[in-house]
C-alpha cells in the first residue's frame, strides 16, 4: 500500500478498508461520532495529532506507517528510525546478542520485516552448509533460503507442510501490512517446487515442526518468535528473533552432544 503518497484521509480510509472495518464500526471503536470520522477521510476536517494516534491504534497501524499518517497530517514522527547499527541502538544490538547467544547450541537468528537477516548465533551455521553462495550473499532472506531448491529445501524432510507454514504466515503479514516488498516475496516463494500439505496434527495444530535431514538423523525443531516489548524505535518494532528448540528427546541429545551442531 503506497500510503506515503496520499493525504492522511486518504491513508485512513485505506487502512480502514484494509481491516474491513466500517466507518461505524470505527468510529464506534475510536469513541467518536462516524460523521466526524467520515470528515477527517474525506479532509473536510483536520485530525489533531492524538485523534491520529487514537484512531492508528485501533487500525493496529504499524509503527512505520504511523509516522507516515502523522507525516501527511504535518505532525512529528512518533518514533525515530535509525539503521540497526545505529550507535543509539547500542543497548538493543547487545540485548539481541544476549538472546542469540543463550540459545546457542540450539539456533536462533534475528530478522528485520522483510525477513533479511541481521543477526545469527552459532548453532545457524551448520544448517547453512550446502546452500548456493548466491542465497548467501547479503542481504540474505531466510525464508527464500529455507524454500530455495538451492537453499535448505532439498533437505527439509516436511517440505510441504514446511512450506504451507511459510507461506501463510507470509500471506497473513501481507494482509495486515499491504507491504509490497513482503507481496513480491511471497509471490516469488509460492514459483519454488515443494508443494502444499495440511499441517501436522502432531502438536495439537498449535506448532508446526521444521524436519531437517542431517546425514543419518533426522532433527525436529519447533520455532518461536520474541519482538521487543517496548520498542523505542520504528527499526526494533520490526525486529524479530527466530528462535528453534528441539521438539524430540533424539534432536535435543544430537543438538546438545560435544560435536551435534557441526555433525549437521
Amino acid at each position: 500500500m503506497q500510503t506515503q503518497t496520499l493525504p492522511v484521509g486518504e491513508q485512513l480510509r485505506a487502512w480502514r478498508s484494509r481491516r474491513r472495518l466500517s466507518q461505524l464500526d470505527l468510529a464506534l471503536d475510536a469513541e467518536i461520532s462516524a460523521r466526524h470520522l467520515s470528515f477527517l477521510e474525506t479532509g473536510r476536517s483536520r485530525p489533531s495529532r492524538g485523534m491520529l494516534l487514537r484512531l492508528a491504534e485501533r487500525l493496529a497501524i504499524p509503527a512505520r506507517d504511523r509516522n507516515l499518517l502523522l507525516v501527511a497530517a504535518g505532525f512529528a514522527p512518533a518514533l525515530p528510525e535509525r539503521p540497526f547499527d545505529d550507535p543509539a541502538l547500542a543497548a538493543a544490538r547487545r540485548a539481541v546478542e544476549l538472546v542469540l547467544k543463550a540459545h546457542e547450541p540450539f539456533p536462533a537468528l534475528a530478522v528485520d520485516r522483510h525477513w533479511q537477516l541481521v543477526a545469527a548465533n552459532a548453532g545457524v551455521a551448520p544448517f547453512l552448509a550446502g546452500a548456493a553462495p548466491h542465497l548467501l550473499a547479503p542481504p540474505v532472506n531466510v525464508l527464500r533460503l529455507s524454500l530455495h531448491p538451492e537453499g535448505l529445501a532439498p533437505r527439509i524432510e516436511n517440505l510441504a507442510e514446511w512450506r504451507a507454514h511459510i507461506l501463510h504466515r507470509l500471506e497473513a503479514q501481507v494482509a495486515a501490512s499491504g507491504d509490497q516488498h513482503l507481496a513480491a516475496l511471497l509471490q516469488e516463494l509460492r514459483t519454488y517446487p515443494g508443494g502444499l500439505a495440511p499441517t501436522h496434527d502432531g502438536y495439537g495444530g498449535v506448532a508446526v515442526p521444521l524436519r531437517v535431514r542431517a546425514g543419518e538423523t533426522v532433527l525436529s525443531l519447533l520455532s518461536t518468535t520474541t519482538m521487543f516489548g517496548t520498542p523505542i524505535d520504528v527499526t526494533l518494532t520490526e525486529l524479530a528473533i527466530e528462535a528453534f528448540l528441539p521438539a524430540d528427546e533424539a534432536t535435543a541429545a544430537a543438538l546438545l552432544g560435544k560435536d551435534g551442531p557441526k555433525k549437521i
